[in-house]
């Protein structure tokens, strides 16, 4: 086999090496949390020596944030407004809302790890909640920036707020589904809460306007 191929045979192991010790993370991180989670449960689920997870992780800390950052790239592709031809500023809203539940059901893990980084205080802060945190002012902006095109009647302080409503809300829903499972359909509780956040933003504009 010739050097070229070598390498990228090399590259491609190394690649899917890395993606089965993330997914062994976030299994582990699901059922045991942070504190639960070790190198050595990462290395017995994905069946790699502990050496080869070092080779791509410092540590554990820097595993779990790499799995924040797996899932929050994934997260955010669904954030995207859809053009003027899927409707009304609601409809457009509405869609993006439950194209946000799915992605969170498909990919939980940013939220679900970052939220429990995020809610714990440690001496030393994890670098996954300095990640979860880092990536959830980008969502924001991104959400603050929908709404700012949704919404040209309000002023930057009211879309602001309404950006911070609409990103609480969710994290609410998220974190009730995760305590019911299953049983909550989740893309239907974000269409409604699409619904709440424009009726919101009409009220806020009422009020401006008045």
């Amino acid at each position: 086999m010739s050097r070229p191929q070598t390498t990228r045979k090399k590259r491609a192991n190394g690649v899917e090496s890395r993606q089965r010790i993330l997914d062994a993370t976030v299994e582990i991180a699901g059922e045991r949390g942070y504190e639960g989670t070790s190198i050595a449960a990462v290395s017995a689920k994905c069946g790699l020596p502990a050496s080869s997870i070092y080779w791509h992780f410092k540590d554990k800390d820097d595993l779990i944030a790499a799995v924040i950052e797996r899932s929050f790239e994934t997260w955010l592709a669904a954030v995207e407004l859809p053009g003027e031809e899927t409707g009304t500023p609601l409809e457009r809203v509405t869609v993006m809302a439950a194209n946000v539940a799915k992605s969170l059901v498909d990919a939980p893990d940013f939220l679900r790890l970052g939220l429990m980084l995020a809610l714990e205080r440690r001496p030393t802060e994890p670098r996954g909640r300095t990640v979860f945190l880092r990536a959830r002012d980008i969502a924001t902006q991104k959400i603050t920036e929908v709404a700012g095109t949704v919404f040209p009647d309000l002023d930057q302080d009211a879309v602001r707020m309404l950006a911070t409503y609409a990103v609480a809300g969710a994290d609410g829903l998220f974190v009730h589904r995760e305590i019911h499972g299953d049983a909550v359909d989740l893309v239907a509780m974000f269409e409604l809460h699409a619904q709440l956040v424009c009726d919101a933003a009409a009220r806020m504009a009422s009020r401006s306007k008045g």
